[in-house]
């Protein structure tokens, strides 16, 4: 008897995760099928995709006034929120793959209707992890992970008792400025910011990436994700990006998932858990060639994002989503060279002071801090606006 194929959803498919999970796609045929396509502003691109994919369901940021839809994928296609795609009943997996809080409604409706999410949207977990594990377990639902770390993790713990489990370890490449002196990154540009020296990433991932933020979200959704304690996580830095997680264990044995840094290996461990499907989606890894590899300490000092991120995963409750909707104010108004590379941390710092913090926030209230912090880091921005333009 011949398996159907899986049905897909993609939100953020002109993005580089969906982009790439297409490619998976693409290199897999008759093994899954895409049900609907979520894009935002280019939509050029989303109309390729529909005209090649033929997806049933369709979401773009301007509606129909943005894109063709019909001379793209036909009379049959229609026009659907993120939310009714979530819900429909054709789709088996949903990839989540939007940047911002964006991600958060859609993808609680689809882990509420059952789905499986494979998850690439750190702020929804940062963001409002006690709420996204609870949908999952209240619709029986499957969190699977697409970060690279957070896949490496997961591999590593197939056939594991979690209770076994002492440290999780993530890797991080250090980013675009791992070598400039720290005295120097005031007068870094955004596109400096976005030549990541080994990873081929998204505008705002990158310089998350930079800022070793990214990493700092990472340890958070890890704690959701894995059932870990905060302080049982820690952050190693890693140049050549080929370990891309360690496992630590009671008996001191340590796991690891190597592979090239290549979303596309994570994306179809996703989209085909249960089962390692046979393909080549991704260059394979020659250790050979690698020769070395390094390891060293994070240094907080150089690294200050990094450091409030861990502090507000420590706090729990409201501070993580205030910490992502700051960040995200703060890299938004650094791309647009109204702050300096290093005012991203002061807008963050300036909004996690002004908040008092509620423990164990309904989605009500997560969604009205999200607001407050975007209004707050976006005054702080604009106080430290003339020092930037003045350097």
């Amino acid at each position: 008897m011949t398996e159907q194929p899986r049905g897909v959803a993609i939100l953020g498919s002109t993005g580089s995760i969906g982009r790439q999970a297409l490619d998976v796609i693409r290199r897999l045929p008759g093994r899954f099928r895409v049900i609907a396509l979520a894009g935002g502003n280019n939509h050029t691109l989303l109309e390729d995709q529909a005209r090649e994919f033929h997806p049933d369901l369709v979401w773009c940021q301007d509606g129909d006034r943005g894109m063709n839809l019909r001379a793209a994928a036909g009379p049959r296609t229609a026009w659907a929120t993120m939310e009714e795609i979530c819900a429909d009943q054709r789709i088996d997996i949903v990839v989540a793959a939007t940047s911002g809080a964006a991600g958060l409604l859609p993808v609680l409706t689809a882990l509420r209707c059952g789905k499986a999410v494979a998850l690439a949207n750190k702020e929804v977990l940062v963001m409002a992890g006690h709420i996204v594990t609870r949908a999952a377990e209240q619709g029986r639902a499957e969190l699977r992970p697409v970060d690279s770390e957070h896949s490496a993790i997961w591999q590593c713990l197939w056939g594991e008792d979690l209770a076994t489990v002492e440290r999780l370890i993530l890797t991080a490449s250090g980013g675009a400025f791992r070598d400039v002196p720290v005295a120097d990154l005031a007068a870094v540009t955004p596109r400096e910011a976005l030549r990541h020296p080994t990873w081929d990433m998204g505008r705002k991932v990158t310089i998350d990436s930079a800022t070793l933020m990214n990493k700092g979200f990472e340890a958070i959704e890890a704690r959701w994700l894995f059932n870990m304690p905060m302080d049982r996580i820690e952050v190693l830095l890693h140049r050549e990006s080929i370990v891309h997680s360690l496992v630590e264990f009671a008996d001191g044995s340590v796991k690891a998932q190597l592979g090239e840094p290549d979303m596309r290996l994570p994306i179809q461990c996703a989209l085909s858990y249960p089962e390692r499907m046979t393909g080549a989606v991704a260059p394979r890894l020659n250790l050979a060639r690698s020769k070395a590899l390094h390891f060293e300490d994070v240094d907080l000092g150089r690294y200050p994002c990094l450091r409030l991120a861990l502090e507000a995963g420590a706090r729990g409750g409201t501070w993580p989503a205030v910490l992502a909707a700051a960040d995200e104010v703060a890299v938004e108004r650094f791309m647009a060279g109204s702050i300096r590379f290093t005012d991203i941390a002061k807008v963050v710092d300036a909004t996690l002071s002004a908040h008092g913090g509620t423990a164990d926030p309904v989605l009500d209230e997560v969604l009205e801090v999200d607001r407050w912090a975007r209004e707050l880091a976006s005054a702080e921005a604009a106080r430290l606006e003339p020092l930037a333009r003045s350097r």
